[in-house]
């Protein structure tokens, strides 16, 4: 008490209270008579006891430092105002304070809200202390109350950042996968302490260490977008079902990345193709970066993908329409014309030709419309479809009803099984559709040696119209 009264209470630099808990030790010690045991259950069930026993407490004395800190201007008027200090905040903070000094504990702790007279919240750290000589009455309870609003003010613009970020990587549309690529680190660096300059050619000698370093990677989370895209319920749902995420494609994706990260580019992006858990193909725009913070051991880095699928799809229709024709699904002209450029640039010969023109295709057109006509031209691309399958030749619609088959490596009595193989086709196909019959005039010719494809072609087509001029001349003939 002596300490307590000199100056180093009045002058402390942290606001301190003098207390009497000794009205709250006879309503414990009534209580215990009662029966009580769990004082933390009885003061559950009964709340208003907590509020009784916080006005048994008497205030002995405060320094200034206290009333500085809650705007008073005297203890008087500090204990005048304690409704307006100790507000339904205070209610779980008290209820601890009661719990510890019936528990016989000299010395607590808790952190709670209080108001200065003018409204402000503080954040307050208080430590109570139960001076020596009163552990029995609890008559002289020393306790501090130290602000802490600058640091909770911290603590909780931290926590508001990290459930921004939390929502971020959850919600956000793109698929984001973070890993811990610590173990990839490591092998990188052994590698590079035993003298490994050349990892790309190290990396083709030995292939195993890819595998290792796919191994090594730990799959920490992925948001919401990564199970909707890969089409899996849950996260151990994926987790379990990795390898069918990833393809073999992806393993010499894995081995660039590798490389790049072998370079220092710890920020890095790519093409690659995954498979979603229903074995549809995923085509993706892999973004990757080493968090910050975590460059020197990469033990945190974040993959988003992008599914660019729809993209790809888009492009390879579009390529595929650049040489295919819509109609017949055969070859266009445009790809027949890079296709001579590429068999005359080629060592492979000899390479034949056989030209095809259908007969009579105007009149049908004119008598039964463009739609009858066009069906007989897909008619006519699913025999020369059937014709070439499981060879490496192409046929092409040049023209309106010209077509074009390119054998590379054929000889002549390839090409005279070929157009035997053609005429069969086409006798089924008539005989089956026999209102409207397919003729078609065809030439052939296979290159001489030291012949250009484009001389040969030159020959082919003469054939070709050699042939329909004897095929309309039999039909005047035969209209005579």
């Amino acid at each position: 008490m002596e300490i307590l009264d000199s100056s180093i209470f009045d002058l402390s630099p942290i606001p301190m209270w003098l207390e009497d808990f000794s009205a709250i030790q006879a309503i414990f010690n009534q209580w215990r008579s009662d029966g009580v045991t769990d004082l933390a259950l009885h003061l559950q069930q009964n709340p208003d006891l907590v509020t009784l026993c916080a006005h048994q407490i008497k205030i002995v004395k405060v320094n200034q430092k206290t009333l500085d800190l809650f705007e008073a201007q005297s203890l008087k008027h500090l204990t005048q105002n304690l409704s307006t200090i100790f507000q339904h905040q205070m209610f779980d903070a008290h209820v601890a304070e009661l719990v510890a000094l019936w528990k016989g504990e000299l010395e607590f702790t808790s952190t709670t809200t209080n108001f200065t007279l003018s409204g402000q919240p503080l954040d307050i750290k208080l430590r109570a202390v139960v001076l020596p000589g009163s552990e029995q009455s609890l008559d002289r309870i020393l306790l501090t109350t130290e602000d802490i609003s600058g640091y909770m003010q911290a603590r909780r613009l931290e926590e508001k950042n990290r459930r921004l970020a939390e929502a971020r990587f959850s919600y956000s549309p793109t698929s984001l996968w973070v890993e811990d690529f610590s173990r990839i680190k490591l092998r990188l660096d052994h590698l590079k302490s035993i003298g490994i300059d050349d990892f790309r050619t190290f990396l083709d000698v030995h292939q195993d260490f890819v595998q290792h370093c796919i191994e090594d990677i730990v799959l920490l989370d992925v948001n919401q977008a990564t199970l909707d895209l890969f089409k899996a319920s849950t996260k151990s749902d994926l987790f379990q079902n990795l390898k069918k995420v990833f393809s073999k494609e992806m393993h010499q994706t894995f081995k660039e990345q590798l490389i790049e990260l072998w370079n220092g580019k710890i920020h890095h992006s790519r093409e690659a193709i995954n498979y979603a858990l229903d074995g549809s193909i995923r085509y993706v725009l892999l973004q990757f970066t080493v968090f910050p913070g975590y460059e020197e051991d990469w033990g945190l880095v974040q993959l988003a993908l992008t599914d660019i699928t729809a993209r790809k799809k888009a492009e390879s229709y579009l390529e595929y329409l650049g040489k295919h024709d819509v109609l017949t699904k055969l070859k266009n002209r445009s790809f027949y014309t890079e296709e001579i450029h590429r068999l005359e640039r080629a060592l492979i010969r000899p390479v034949s030709a056989i030209f095809l023109d259908m007969n009579g295709l105007k009149p049908i057109n004119d008598h039964f419309g463009h739609d009858a006509g066009d069906e007989i031209l897909r008619r006519m691309g699913n025999i020369l479809s059937r014709t070439i399958h499981n060879t490496s030749y192409t046929a092409s619609r040049i023209g309106g009803d010209e077509f074009v088959i390119l054998m590379q490596g054929a000889n002549e009595t390839t090409v005279q099984s070929t157009i035997l193989t053609i005429q069969e086709l086409l006798n089924i196909d008539n005989q089956y559709y026999s209102n409207h019959i397919i003729s078609a005039s065809m030439g052939f010719a296979t290159s001489l040696e030291n012949e250009t494809i484009e001389d040969m072609l030159k020959r082919a087509d003469q054939s070709m119209y050699d042939h329909k001029r004897q095929y309309y001349k039999y039909l005047s003939n035969k209209n005579q």
